[in-house]
């Protein structure tokens, strides 16, 4: 259809007078309740969207593929350490049983020290605290072992009232075979021994009862042998004795302990 132009307005004069039409009103037509419409949104028969995924989800990356190294040659220098100390366990092991099926079988006893035969013959006194003596006993050394042989290697020996040195004296050393003894001469000298007065008190009552009691205290290295084995360990004895008076005093009693 063609549109035609419309018609044109007819210009307006300042004498024309204007009139206002009053505005059109459209006449509304009742529409009941049973006519109304519920409009319906529009059905779209697209499929949905697909869901994205919300971005803070990390994907599972792949582990890194780890390449290993190559092994080094061990150094000569390593292998020959490591083999000398195995050798050096397995050799320290079996003389570790060794020594010790020997000392089950053999079962090593410690050399005994006993005094058994004494003389006193000088208690003297030049001031009321300095004492001088001299006294002499006869020892016994004895290896009750079978096949070990000992050798004494250091071997002092003091005298002693009521715990109060008054004399040392140093044997020289000496060898034993097994079930060996050996008696040795040890001469005590004391000259000009200070004595405490509670001491020498004592002394002058046991000398004038004919009753003396000295102690005797030893210490021994000893180094024993088995064929190429060889082991010290340090000897301590005590005794005491019982002395009747000088000049003539000779041993009553004695008791005499070896430990180590």
């Amino acid at each position: 259809m063609l549109s035609l132009p419309p018609p044109p307005t007819p210009p307006i004069s300042p004498s024309t007078p204007l009139t206002l039409r009053p505005p059109s009103r459209k006449q509304s037509t009742p529409v009941s309740l049973k006519q109304i419409v519920i409009s319906k949104p529009p059905i779209n028969h697209q499929s949905p969207a697909p869901e994205t995924e919300p971005l803070d989800i990390k994907r599972p990356r792949k582990p890194p593929v780890l390449h290993h190294p190559r092994p080094r040659q061990t150094n000569i220098l390593i292998w020959c350490c490591a083999t000398l100390c195995l050798i050096f366990s397995l050799i320290l092991i079996f003389f570790g049983i060794a020594t010790l099926i020997i000392f089950l079988v053999i079962r090593p006893r410690t050399p005994v020290f006993d005094t058994p035969n004494a003389n006193l013959s000088t208690i003297y006194f030049d001031s009321p605290e300095y004492f001088n003596g001299d006294f002499t006993f006869l020892a016994n050394f004895s290896n009750p072992n079978r096949k070990i042989g000992a050798r004494f290697e250091f071997l002092e020996i003091e005298l002693l009232f009521f715990n109060r040195l008054i004399s040392t004296q140093i044997v020289q050393p000496f060898s034993q075979q097994p079930r060996e003894q050996r008696l040795e001469s040890v001469h005590m000298i004391s000259s000009l021994v200070f004595m405490p007065q509670d001491h020498a008190v004592e002394l002058r009552k046991q000398v004038q009862n004919n009753r003396i009691n000295y102690n005797i205290r030893a210490s021994f290295k000893v180094k024993a042998t088995l064929g190429v084995i060889h082991f010290s360990y340090w000897l301590h004895s005590r005794c005491q004795l019982e002395m009747t008076g000088p000049p003539t005093g000779v041993l009553v009693a004695h008791r005499c302990q070896t430990k180590r």
